[in-house]
């Protein structure tokens, strides 16, 4: 594909995830965050496959590449997508887009700390202090004990699934990348891999009742089947041409889609904390990937036997 093809795909995916806020807080409406979890995995590995059925496409064949889908649906899926669903129940759609934006942040860290794809410069650490300052702002400690205080387990876990998007964004480009297995069918693998696990684990997470009107219905088709379906083509696809940091940097969009969302769709209130802190963590990640471009260290080379079930 042309550069044009990935920024079209790159704004895409920014739409889509940035939407994927005010979605929840419709669907949350209705069903259970467990609920809403195992439905936007069930459809999303639907429509996955069902554009990989039409498009005459198979799944990878690599064994071991399937560990690593299976890794990447447990902690880039089943549990981040808990956490956001959990989150949309205690604190604005706009609010947790805002954290979101601090993906960026979390995947330069994992990437240069836990994985050592990446080398620490002083203007990297500068930039990632930075915006963990601006995520403070957005928190506004100084409201915890105030009547008008927002829900700060709901942020912390918006937070919490933040450092599982930064996991899985530097686990995909060192692990499952290399074997430039097909962009649909990867994640069609992970969908699927992640709806078994969000079904063994319905019976404790997904109960409670059910109540279908037409928000909460068009809010788990729009997020099952763009933001869980074809939005994960679309990433997988970027994180293979630009890289995981870069790729991370989504992040830059969701925050603007799902704060006008959110205030044009509900009628949320938008604080100035939430703007400001923001606009720190968004400077933050632009310090933290300026100046010379790092060279990412090699990913894991394709096992010899996987290489050949390739061909």
């Amino acid at each position: 594909m042309t550069p044009l093809g990935g920024v079209v795909r790159f704004v895409l995916l920014g739409a889509a995830w940035g939407s994927s806020f005010l979605m929840m807080k419709l669907a949350v409406q209705g069903l259970s965050p467990g609920q809403v979890v195992l439905g936007r995995l069930v459809l999303g590995a639907l429509a996955l496959n069902l554009l990989l059925l039409a498009t005459r496409r198979r799944w990878p064949r690599q064994r071991r590449l399937w560990l690593h889908l299976a890794v990447t649906a447990g902690v880039g899926c089943v549990l981040p997508f808990l956490l956001f669903a959990w989150a949309a129940e205690r604190i604005p759609s706009g609010l947790s887009s805002v954290l979101n934006s601090a993906t960026p942040l979390a995947t330069a860290a994992v990437t240069a700390v836990a994985l050592r794809q990446e080398k620490i410069t002083p203007r990297k650490t500068i930039g990632i202090l930075t915006g963990a300052f601006g995520i403070l702002v957005v928190l506004s400690p100084w409201r915890f004990y105030t009547a008008d205080a927002v829900d700060l387990w709901g942020q912390l876990a918006c937070l919490m699934a933040v450092l599982c998007f930064g996991v899985v964004f530097s686990y995909t480009k060192k692990y499952v990348s290399p074997y430039a297995a097909d962009s649909i069918g990867i994640p069609a693998v992970q969908m699927v891999a992640a709806s078994l696990m969000m079904l063994v684990l319905a019976p404790f997470l997904a109960g409670g009742e059910i109540s279908l009107t037409a928000p909460v219905v068009i809010g788990m088709l729009l997020l099952g089947i763009v933001g869980t379906g074809l939005a994960y083509v679309w990433n997988f696809r970027i994180i293979a041409e630009w890289g995981a940091t870069a790729a991370s940097t989504v992040a830059y969009i969701t925050p603007l889609v799902g704060v006008a969302l959110g205030a044009v769709v509900l009628g949320e209130e938008i604080s100035w904390n939430q703007i400001v802190g923001a606009a720190i963590v968004i400077g933050g990640i632009v310090l933290a990937q300026s100046g010379p471009r790092p060279v990412e260290a090699a990913a894991d080379e394709v096992p010899e036997g996987d290489m050949e079930e390739a061909t």
